[in-house]
């Protein structure tokens, strides 16, 4: 099995590590970034399979980081994790609910469709 790096950005530290238990245990490997400042220097040094954006970042933070992500040329899948059904970011590629139950499971399958299209390009 692969290994799977994300990058976790979230304000509140606290959450953070311990979603980042969660996300460790279930076979990831996880850098975590608690500002903004500290998300763009890991995006910048790192090999991310995915970026994770909290929900205690404000939703122009959020769209500052996916727009300097997608202007450094990256097409890391960006996810934006919310705690309202009417929250929307329409820079991200995903938008997912912050119920642990379910946000580990949607990520999986978002990585598995992202290596399955990637699998088909290969193939071409």
């Amino acid at each position: 099995m692969p290994l799977t790096v994300l990058l976790a950005v979230g304000l509140d530290s606290s959450l953070l590590a311990t979603q980042k238990l969660a996300w460790r245990s279930a076979g990831y490997f996880v850098t975590s970034a608690a500002s903004l400042r500290e998300a763009i220097l890991h995006v910048n040094e790192g090999d991310f399979d995915l970026v994770l954006l909290g929900h205690s970042l404000p939703a122009e933070s959020r769209e500052r980081l996916t727009y300097m992500i997608r202007a450094s040329g990256s097409h890391i899948p960006v996810v934006c994790v919310t705690n309202s059904s009417s929250d929307s970011d329409k820079s991200a590629d995903a938008i997912l609910p912050n119920e642990p139950d379910h946000l580990l499971h949607d990520i999986r399958e978002l990585l598995a469709q992202r290596a399955e299209s990637r699998a088909q390009v290969a193939s071409r």
